[in-house]
């Protein structure tokens, strides 16, 4: 069974997008690689050893850091608001 399912997407870019097919503003793809990144964290939990699976995550984390940093140049309330709303550290 996938944990992403398209209905989790969608419910994902509806709640922090403009709408659920909203899927290219930095919003919900920050929310789509924060849920991903949940999600691998904790396969990493009980696989230590998965290797291609530590790589994957740390892209998605590089990923996710290079969008929030151009949302902050762009727009620091929009930023503000992302990091509030999902619980990053910043």
């Amino acid at each position: 069974m996938a944990y992403l399912t398209p209905e989790k997407k969608q419910e994902l870019f509806g709640q922090y997008g403009k709408s659920t097919t909203d899927t290219g503003s930095p919003e919900s793809q920050i929310a789509l690689f924060t849920y991903r990144i949940n999600h691998l964290t904790n396969h990493m939990k009980s696989n230590r050893h998965d290797f291609g699976t530590q790589r994957s995550l740390l892209r998605l984390v590089g990923k996710r850091r290079q969008l929030l940093e151009y949302l902050k140049e762009v727009d620091i309330e929009r930023y503000r608001a992302i990091i509030k709303t999902l619980n990053l550290r910043k």
